[in-house]
């Protein structure tokens, strides 16, 4: 126990000795080897910040990591989960941005070798905090998390949005794609167009700001993208795996971009002749391998537009930590198996 532990308290020194409650895993497999259990209580070391968890948020790569299908070296137990929001309970002696009774959020655990968040208390290294505004929940703010900051990262670091510029988003009520609505319109696009499966999620869609929806199973998306954008679209950003990239070409404006964000191991044809001949652009990323302070840019601005009510996340449904497997059941079937089942974020609590 590192007893120079800024705040350390003697109720805090008799908490951590106790055990805590956490979904883990001990070898990658199904989501049915997830386990609830108890495990250690960790200390903050150096520039780490131990945080009481108030809610985590599930994401696709939190399934990759736990099945193997993303190899990466992984701590074991493992802790699942990326994304997580709280309330600061102590810090290491070399934090000097946050101190104990602050509540922040953060993304980019669970990741290169770093423990995952699905637990009462995590330590994380404050590079990857930010601070929560006073009118947001741990719930909005965990679901905003690993969505927010790669909405942003597309957008801004990667697609340079330009105020003025039409939007075409596939797929406008999912986790990603809700956020990408409003924050291209935060960033003052000129028109947000996106497509929907059902008028349930078309209307979500058009609360979020988007100006046109399509009902992808019932109109030619292509035609409707046409008619909204007859000079074509500059910024399109794709959210399915293998994306009709003919499509989409075809629908860009001039030098328009498209922003792919597919599982690796996904595959598209490219028609290049009318892609060189426009001068588009086709551009990914990767969130987790972003440089923290670009990270940390994004989050200075998401916490504005969260602090304002200009950016709300989708919160399908709230789960308990001991529901972890079933929410990784329901977030694979959405993500891999394309069964439609989730209009935004799952949430677990403890």
């Amino acid at each position: 126990m590192n007893l120079a532990i800024e705040n350390l308290r003697w109720g805090q020194y008799l908490a951590w000795m106790a055990d805590m409650k956490a979904a883990y895993i001990k070898a990658p497999g199904p989501a049915t080897e997830i386990l609830y259990g108890d495990l250690e209580v960790p200390v903050p070391q150096k520039s780490e910040v131990l945080i009481r968890v108030g809610a985590v948020s599930v994401n696709p790569i939190d399934t990759y990591l736990r099945s193997g299908n993303v190899p990466m070296e992984l701590p074991m137990p493992y802790i699942i989960g990326c994304d997580v929001a709280g309330t600061v309970e102590a810090v290491g002696p070399e934090v000097a941005r946050f101190r104990s009774g602050d509540r922040v959020w953060g993304s980019n655990q669970g990741l290169l070798g770093r423990q995952g968040t699905t637990a009462e208390f995590v330590c994380v290294d404050e590079t990857w905090l930010y601070p929560t505004p006073s009118n947001v929940t741990d719930a909005s703010a965990a679901a905003m998390s690993l969505v927010g900051i790669t909405a942003h990262l597309g957008l801004v670091h990667r697609g340079q949005l330009q105020a003025g510029e039409t939007v075409f988003v596939n797929g406008g009520s999912g986790g990603v794609g809700s956020a990408v609505v409003q924050m291209a319109k935060c960033l003052g696009a000129a028109k947000v167009i996106t497509t929907a499966g059902s008028e349930e999620k078309a209307e979500t869609c058009r609360l979020l700001g988007a100006d046109h929806v399509i009902l992808y199973r019932q109109e030619n998306v292509l035609l409707e993208i046409q008619s909204q954008a007859p000079d074509g679209v500059d910024f399109w950003w794709e959210t399915v795996r293998e994306p009709q990239l003919d499509r989409a070409v075809t629908a860009l404006a001039r030098n328009g971009r498209i922003i792919v964000m597919a599982g690796r191991d996904a595959r598209s044809e490219v028609p290049i002749g009318p892609f060189y001949a426009k001068g588009c652009s086709l551009l990914g990323f990767v969130m987790f391998m972003t440089p923290a302070e670009v990270q940390r840019r994004a989050a200075e601005e998401i916490y504005r537009w969260l602090a304002e009510g200009r950016l709300v996340p989708r919160i399908d449904r709230e789960l308990s930590f001991s529901a972890a497997a079933q929410a990784h059941s329901i977030q694979e079937g959405s993500t891999v198996g394309c069964d439609g089942s989730l209009q935004g974020k799952i949430v677990l609590v403890p």
